[in-house]
C-alpha cells in the first residue's frame, strides 16, 4: 500500500502549516456562509399535515414540541425490506444526545419518513437506534420540503402557529453532519472514494 513521503519532523512542521492556514481560510469561508445562513429570508410554510408518531397523530406546529425552531431529515422511503444507504448511513452518525443537546438551544431534531410507522420502528429497532422519528405517510410534506423521491434537510422557525421554512439541503449538503466522514477526511487515506483527488496508489473501497 503505497503512503506519504517519509520527511524530517522539521519539513513535516513546514508543510503542516501550510496546510494550516489554507484550513484557517475554509474555516473562515464556513464562518461567511453561516453568516449569509443566518440572513436568508423566511418562507411561509403552509399544510396541514399529519405525521404518525410513537405517540399518536402530531402535526407540524407540534414536531416543533414547544421549541422555536425544529430540523427535519427526511428518509427516504424505498419501499417495504428496502432502506436507503445513504440515509442509513447519516442517521448512524447522528449522537444519540444530539437531539438532548440541540433541545437545550432550543432546536428539536426530527427524522421524518414516507415509510410506514411499523416499518420505521422495526428498522430502528434492527439499528439501535433512539433517534425521534415519525411518519409522513400519505402527506406532501417530503415533496413540499423539496425532497423529490430523495432526502432533505430542513429548517424551520416557528412563531405562534405560523411555520416557515429557513433553509434546507441535498446530496453533498448533509456531508458536514456526517462524523464518520469527517474523521475520515482528517486521515492520510480519506473516504477512499472514486471520486476523491488522491495521489496514485492510494487504496479504495
Amino acid at each position: 500500500m503505497e503512503h506519504p513521503t517519509i520527511v524530517s519532523a522539521q519539513q513535516w512542521q513546514a508543510a503542516r502549516d501550510e496546510l494550516l492556514r489554507a484550513e484557517k481560510e475554509a474555516t473562515r469561508t464556513q464562518d461567511a456562509l453561516a453568516a449569509r445562513r443566518r440572513r436568508l429570508p423566511m418562507v411561509r410554510f403552509d399544510g396541514s399535515y399529519t405525521f404518525d408518531t410513537p405517540h399518536g397523530e402530531r402535526s407540524l406546529p407540534d414536531l416543533f414540541d414547544g421549541r422555536p425552531q425544529l430540523v427535519t431529515y427526511q428518509f427516504m422511503d424505498n419501499g417495504p425490506d428496502h432502506y436507503c444507504p445513504g440515509c442509513t448511513y447519516l442517521t448512524d452518525n447522528v449522537p444519540a444526545r444530539a437531539p438532548e443537546v440541540l433541545a437545550e438551544r432550543g432546536v428539536t431534531w426530527v427524522t421524518v419518513s414516507d415509510m410506514p410507522l411499523a416499518q420505521i420502528e422495526a428498522y430502528k429497532a434492527q439499528r439501535g437506534w433512539t433517534l425521534p422519528f415519525v411518519s409522513s405517510r400519505g402527506t406532501t410534506f417530503a415533496a413540499d420540503c423539496g425532497a423529490g423521491g430523495g432526502f432533505v434537510l430542513t429548517a424551520f422557525l416557528r412563531d405562534g402557529d405560523a411555520v416557515y421554512k429557513t433553509y434546507s439541503t441535498t446530496s453533498r449538503g448533509v456531508d458536514r453532519l456526517n462524523f464518520v466522514t469527517n474523521i475520515r477526511d482528517l486521515t492520510v487515506y480519506g473516504r477512499q472514494e472514486d471520486w476523491e483527488d488522491s495521489p496514485d496508489g492510494w487504496p479504495k473501497i
